[in-house]
């Protein structure tokens, strides 16, 4: 009589879950700080940061039905690892959004209308700081998720 394979437990789900946040966070990461370094702007960076939030979503979709099927983790350290990824997106989008503001106000320029007035040459210069600075705050976020996720696999 054949063997059959024990079903996949709770805790399975949400260490696999974790890993695969991780997986996804850690390489745009990684990605994202070797196109930092190589003062690159990348859509490939964008996809990936993209799919991490994704994955951090669905994630924090799946330990609310964890929470309320009441199968609980052996720490609950494990809901803070797993759910403040949400807090750590939402941040860095906001520190994103404020990145053009940071770059003008370090060059004494005031608004959109006086990028438009400078040589081309500037203009590409101040555009590339701007993405640059996103591209090295989603970096971050998307490396701190990575940790998080792998605390979140360590502690269910």
């Amino acid at each position: 009589m054949p063997v059959r394979p024990a079903p996949v437990s709770a805790r399975d789900l949400a260490v696999w879950g974790a890993l695969l946040v991780a997986a996804i966070n850690g390489l745009a990461g990684l990605f994202g700080a070797l196109r930092w370094y190589q003062r690159a702007p990348s859509r490939e960076f964008w996809f990936g940061v993209r799919a991490g939030q994704v994955a951090v979503l669905a994630y924090a979709i799946f330990v609310g039905a964890l929470i309320l099927s009441g199968d609980d983790p052996s720490s609950s350290l494990f809901y803070v690892y797993a759910l403040v990824p949400v807090a750590v997106g939402f941040v860095a989008e906001q520190l994103r959004i404020v990145a053009a503001d940071q770059v003008l106000t370090a060059r004494d320029i005031d608004d959109a209308q006086e990028v438009g007035s400078l040589p081309p040459e500037q203009q590409q210069a101040i555009v590339l700081a701007i993405l640059r600075r996103e591209l090295g705050v989603m970096t971050l976020a998307a490396l701190v998720v990575c940790v998080l996720a792998l605390r979140a696999a360590g502690t269910y």
